[in-house]
């Protein structure tokens, strides 16, 4: 776990640890919200940065008699 401090203009630092761990880079775009009273940082990926992140997950579904 890291501490980090808000400063005056109500910025954080991302300790490296994290920002290595989920690749983050200077400039990236990241979507803000408030959930269950915490603040969370979701990073915005590319569609091509998603690109098989799905891959192996198994998904069966039935479809409807209509939708053959």
């Amino acid at each position: 776990m890291a501490i980090v401090t808000i400063s005056p203009k109500f910025q954080v630092v991302i300790p490296r640890e994290i920002r290595e761990s989920l690749r983050l880079v200077a400039g990236q775009k990241m979507q803000a919200l408030e959930y269950e009273g915490r603040v969370e940082f979701i990073p915005l990926r590319s569609a091509r940065q998603l690109r098989g992140l799905m891959k192996g997950v198994a998904a069966p579904f039935v479809r409807e008699d209509d939708r053959l």
